[in-house]
């Protein structure tokens, strides 16, 4: 299969939480900043991945082919509410073949969450893009990665072989900035 470019997007708290105790994105997490690069990445990507709880709910979600991970069938099924989008049993198929049947076998791929969904992509991240809502704290609150809070969503990024890139700031009244982590070269002996 030709190369697919594998990116990451989440929007944390400063405890590294993507929603509250329900489960829920807080308007605390929204920022029109974070919005702005959020969509322009989405717009951009040839197929998002998510799991059945996230999604990203913007005038131009209907026009996005999507795969959306589910224990409710046995491998990659059409969705049936759905024309754009592919469920998929990661227990019963391969991503490989989840992006056949979503028709995408090149291309930048969006993976947008949760928790889960992250941990299995930690591996075959190219970038990884954390956004960090410095003033706003959620105890209690749903993580972004299995691990927080006894590591750092840094942390686990680094212990992944992604390095931080420069951070830019996309809302600074309210201490929002976006970080790229990138896959570390790899180096023959």
């Amino acid at each position: 299969m030709p190369a697919l470019r594998i990116d990451g997007y989440v929007i944390v708290s400063a405890d590294g939480m993507l929603a509250n105790a329900d489960q829920i994105m807080p308007d605390a997490l929204k920022f029109e900043g974070d919005k702005q690069f959020f969509t322009a990445a989405l717009d951009r990507a040839d197929l998002i991945v998510h799991g059945r709880h996230s999604c990203e709910d913007q005038p131009n979600s209907p026009r996005r082919k999507r795969i959306v991970l589910t224990r409710s069938i046995g491998a990659v099924a059409a969705d049936p509410s759905n024309p754009k989008a592919t469920l998929w049993n990661p227990a019963g198929a391969s991503f490989e073949a989840a992006c056949d049947h979503a028709g995408v076998r090149a291309g930048t791929v969006a993976i947008i969450g949760g928790p889960h969904v992250f941990a299995m992509f930690m591996d075959r991240y190219d970038t990884f893009w954390l956004s960090q809502a410095a003033k706003v704290r959620l105890p209690g609150g749903e993580a972004c990665f299995p691990g927080i809070p006894a590591h750092s969503p840094q942390d686990i990024l680094a212990a992944h072989g992604l390095s931080a890139g420069d951070s830019k700031v996309l809302d600074p009244a309210n201490g929002v900035s976006v970080t790229p982590w990138r896959r570390m070269a790899q180096t023959s002996p």
